[in-house]
């Protein structure tokens, strides 16, 4: 019988230290966050075995629940319900976390995090219009419901037509400005009227500078209106904060951002299918092999805003699928090391139960369960996401580029939304391909890797 997420969340909480060891709740596409007072209070262990939970991933005083797409919605719901009945998540609680993360961040990991914190909630969004539009493609393709395509076209394009315009309303929010400036702001970057105007000597196309344009517009307006608010009378500051705000950051925004922006995101999608036209197998190798490293560092969330350009510029990120081999390496070395520890009866039930999601692109629960503890298995998971890479960018040499509507999933979540410039059934094709050749150079890594004295888990107390 499936668990509840009120059974899942009402298990966790007392785990954790009950509520008033609770200082935040948030949640990602697969993770729920959680900001911890007293971390001696909280049982890694004892949370790691609620049904329904993937892993636990502890980092200072934050502790992430790994549930996987769509559950850790619901249970984040019923968790934040529980302690809003309890009545402790109090402002002690967030100064003690603000105190931490101060003392804990450093400027790179502050800003990563702040930038993942503007483009995480757009992603459900990206994927159902990403999944909308190639279901419209392969229907124009065909030539099938040509009555409704129009339909689904709209449908699938429309967020992505004002997709700066939800950048800069997070942006503000992240940063401690007032949403709705931070909208209209970057709402200018998206205005067809900007086609009036001149800058540098260059017309405006709508659009230009895409959502860096409106990331920079609307941290701009930000900046502004803290200016405005600690010297204008409170009396206008109604009327004059908001309009010196939208005047300031618009004139920047028209006459250097969007010039600026643009710029940017040219040098980006540039840079992208060069680097993929010259150096396939080579690029693939690195984004591949890498990307394990940099999801546990936290450096993936850099990367966000560039799949966003690509996805607004191209239609599709051509890195998104590179990075996916990494857990395709992840899955052949979890294989192999099922395969090898056939005794360690703790260890292949976590497989098993990890497993079905790490095929979905979700690998946390392998990494933190499986890979990463025992050390070998890691890096050859890494050398399997490489070589899957490799294979990709192979083809990429030979002009098949293959590419993601969307960010978000991976492994074979990413088949609807795969696209390229040859079509979806050949992007399709080719990443099959590289999630097989991950697959199987993962587990002989990793398999071969038992025969020098490679790892063995420690024994069970």
């Amino acid at each position: 019988m499936q668990r509840s997420p009120y059974d899942t969340a009402a298990a966790l909480l007392p785990l954790v230290g009950g509520p008033a060891n609770v200082t935040s709740v948030a949640h990602c596409m697969t993770r729920l966050r959680l900001g911890i007072a007293d971390r001696e209070r909280v049982d890694d262990e004892a949370v790691r075995a609620v049904p329904g939970v993937l892993g636990v991933v502890a980092d200072g005083n934050s502790l992430q629940v790994v549930l996987g797409p769509g559950a850790v919605v619901t249970v984040t719901a019923e968790f934040q319900r529980l302690l809003g009945t309890a009545g402790q998540l109090a402002a002690r609680g967030a100064e003690l976390r603000e105190a931490r993360a101060r003392r804990n961040a450093t400027p790179l990991k502050t800003a990563l995090r702040r930038i993942a914190d503007v483009f995480v909630p757009l992603i459900p969004a990206l994927i159902g219009c990403g999944v909308l539009a190639g279901l419209n493609g392969l229907l124009v393709n065909a030539g099938l419901l040509s009555s409704l395509t129009p339909a689904l076209a709209a449908i699938a394009s429309g967020f992505m037509a004002l997709i700066s315009v939800f950048v800069g309303y997070n942006t503000a929010k992240v940063f401690g400005g007032t949403p709705v400036l931070g909208g209209a702001v970057a709402a200018i970057v998206v205005y067809p009227g900007v086609a009036k105007v001149t800058a540098f000597g260059v017309t405006l196309a709508p659009g230009q500078g895409g959502v860096l344009g409106a990331l920079a517009a609307a941290l701009l307006a930000v900046y502004v209106e803290r200016w405005c608010r600690g010297r204008v009378p409170e009396a206008l500051d109604v009327l004059l904060t908001p309009t010196v705000t939208v005047l300031v950051a618009g004139l920047a925004t028209l006459y250097g951002l969007m010039y600026a922006a643009g710029l940017v995101s040219s040098v980006i999608a540039t840079a992208a299918d060069w680097l993929l036209a010259t150096t396939g197998p080579l690029a693939g190798l690195i984004l591949g092999g890498l990307f394990l490293p940099l999801v546990m560092l936290g450096l993936h969330q850099a990367l966000i805003p560039i799949h966003t350009t690509l996805i607004q510029q191209q239609g599709y990120t051509v890195l998104l699928p590179l990075l996916a081999m990494a857990g395709a390496g992840q899955v052949g070395a979890a294989l192999a090391v099922y395969v090898r520890l056939r005794h360690d009866t703790s260890l292949r039930t976590t497989i098993r139960s990890a497993l079905p999601a790490g095929l979905l692109g979700v690998g946390e629960p392998l990494i933190y369960g499986v890979s990463l503890p025992l050390g070998r298995p890691f890096l050859t998971a890494c050398a399997g996401g490489a070589a899957g890479g490799a294979f990709v960018g192979f083809f990429a040499v030979l002009g098949d580029r293959v590419g993601a509507t969307a960010i978000g999933p991976s492994g074979w979540a990413l088949f609807p939304l795969l696209t390229g410039n040859r079509g979806p059934a050949l992007a399709a094709a080719v990443y099959a391909g590289g999630l097989l050749t991950g697959y199987a150079v993962g587990f002989l890594a990793t398999y071969i890797s038992f025969s020098d004295g490679g790892p063995r888990p420690e024994p069970s107390m």
